[in-house]
């Protein structure tokens, strides 16, 4: 019998005023950023479409997509590619922009707890917010990102 994993390695993304913390396996890669294809979408947080690794990716703001400011991008900034897991989306990946380089952490149960769901809402991307030492990181909700991403895709 394997023994329960004790530590999980972490991605600390840069947003504008937050972070978002997710498990390194969801992220392909992490490259600078690029201007994405314009927008022909309704959706102000779809900004489009990158080419990467021969495919066309979606682009999009987290923060635009809770309804906050889009920010833009400086030269700090950087795109997030995820594995896209649902096997909706043609392109197999998505793009978040970051506003600066993700820090890779190494996560254990002694410096983590979940904080009271302030920021959970039905309609927000978001699972819930941690406290991980003086840090109070969301848990984005990548599945419906991606259900966001494909309705942003058919308008």
């Amino acid at each position: 019998m394997s023994e329960p994993v004790a530590e999980l390695y972490s991605l600390l993304i840069p947003l504008m005023e937050r972070r978002l913390m997710v498990p390194r396996a969801c992220v392909a890669e992490v490259i600078g950023f690029s201007e994405p294809d314009a927008n022909s979408s309704d959706f102000e947080w779809y900004l489009g479409g990158i080419h990467w690794d021969g495919r066309l990716v979606p682009v999009i703001s987290f923060e635009g997509c809770c309804g906050d400011p889009i920010p833009g991008a400086g030269r700090r900034s950087r795109l997030v590619i995820f594995h896209a897991t649902s096997g909706e989306l043609s392109s197999r990946f998505f793009a978040i922009v970051s506003q600066g380089f993700p820090q890779l952490v190494r996560v254990s149960p002694g410096v983590l707890s979940t904080e009271p769901d302030d920021k959970k809402n039905e309609h927000l991307p978001i699972l819930c917010q941690l406290k991980m030492i003086n840090e109070y990181p969301l848990v984005p909700d990548l599945e419906k990102l991606e259900k966001m991403i494909l309705e942003a895709e058919e308008s």
